[in-house]
């Protein structure tokens, strides 16, 4: 079995948002990756958080023409050979993501190939995996925000995370970051009294923060029992995490964004993190982020999914030992309904994995083909 064909689709999803008192025309953007072999089965990958337009291009131009021909089970020989050929001196980015997308795809045909879901051959630790569904964006205002806790809570999900940050060091010239994190306390604590004690609560500050801020937030949140902290400060500060860590007594995650071990490994190395989570649609596909798990594995720390794309990394979490939570991005979520078939829905607040070969889930190309042809006008873009 050869690979016959690579392509890479930017999308600029439409998304319209209105619950809780919200009415909100947006977009998600994504890059959509197919991978054929001459047996006729195709894969099928995805990559966000970055500009799908250029992903696409690298998918077509450079890393899909690399492949074609090669062995598409050869997961290791193929991620190898796209490291050099993308990154050869350590870049991460654009280069991450595209490989990121075509790993995915890899594994879905080994799955349809083998007759397997991919959880399975990633190691099948368990057969469900618990799932938070991330609910809480800053264009929620205060009571909003409360409201729409209450209703993820009524459709069985007993844990919830929130954004906190509000692009505070980007927007710093136009607001105090005192003021940012006053308002956020506030948020905070209006969840936390809407949902009652027993709902578990995580915060998501998107690399948003410095040291001095992020810390005077975890002081003022502290009678609220956050679960997790995730990416408190920007860039993923090593050194700083585990001040942060040590000074709050809170427990904190990141990696969604990282696309080498190697940050991995400064991270564990540090006692920066609680939870380490490599994306396996942004930080080098499975291959990559089985890789990593390993890694945590031998310093006794767990994996949990960040940075959305559930769907992909339910089976990363469900396939590895040291997995554990699934992100329900109501966002992705929204997206992944436009642009795919039998989507596995979560119950109970867990995702039940699929016994279907690879993925579990198709593409709608009718639906793609479309929302391809749509003028490109950017809205939350990047999820």
């Amino acid at each position: 079995m050869k690979i016959a064909r690579v392509t890479g689709t930017p999308l600029n999803v439409p998304l319209h948002i209105k619950l809780v008192g919200a009415d909100r025309k947006t977009s998600l953007a994504c890059c959509y990756v197919e991978v054929e072999t001459d047996t006729g089965i195709v894969g099928h990958g995805l990559t966000s958080i970055t500009e799908e337009d250029v992903i696409a291009q690298i998918v077509n131009g450079v890393a899909g023409p690399a492949i074609v021909g090669d062995d598409p089970l050869a997961h290791e020989r193929i991620w190898d050979k796209l490291y050099w050929t993308l990154m050869p001196r350590g870049q991460t980015g654009y280069a991450a993501h595209a490989l990121a997308a075509i790993d995915i795809a890899l594994w879905d045909i080994k799955g349809k190939a083998f007759g397997h879901p991919v959880w399975r051959l990633l190691g099948g630790a368990r057969d469900r995996a618990p799932v938070y569904a991330t609910f809480g964006f800053g264009f929620f205002d205060r009571e909003q925000l409360a409201a729409a806790a209450k209703l993820w809570v009524s459709q069985g999900f007993r844990r919830l995370k929130m954004t906190v940050g509000n692009e505070a060091l980007r927007q710093r010239d136009k607001r105090p970051l005192m003021e940012v994190i006053r308002e956020d306390a506030a948020r905070v604590r209006a969840v936390r009294e809407a949902v009652g004690p027993d709902v578990e609560l995580f915060i998501d500050g998107n690399c948003n923060l410095d040291l001095y801020h992020a810390s005077k937030l975890c002081e003022l949140i502290k009678p609220y029992a956050i679960s997790f902290f995730e990416e408190p400060l920007t860039q993923n500060d090593a050194l700083q995490m585990r001040d942060l860590r040590r000074s709050s007594g809170m427990a904190l995650a990141c990696g969604q964004n990282e696309g080498l071990a190697f940050r991995f490994r400064d991270l564990l190395l540090h006692e920066a993190v609680d939870f380490v989570q490599p994306n396996v649609a942004i930080t080098g596909g499975f291959t990559q982020c089985l890789r990593i798990a390993g890694l945590a594995s031998a310093f006794n720390v767990s994996l949990a999914n960040g940075g959305a794309w559930g769907f992909h990394n339910m089976h990363l979490q469900a396939g590895v030992a040291n997995g554990t939570l699934v992100e329900h991005h109501y966002l992705a979520v929204e997206l992944y309904k436009q642009i795919y078939r039998d989507l596995p829905m979560p119950s109970d607040g867990y995702f039940n994995m699929p016994d279907a070969p690879g993925l579990g889930f198709e593409p709608n190309r009718d639906a793609i083909r479309e929302i391809a042809k749509l003028p490109l006008s950017k809205g939350t873009g990047k999820g």
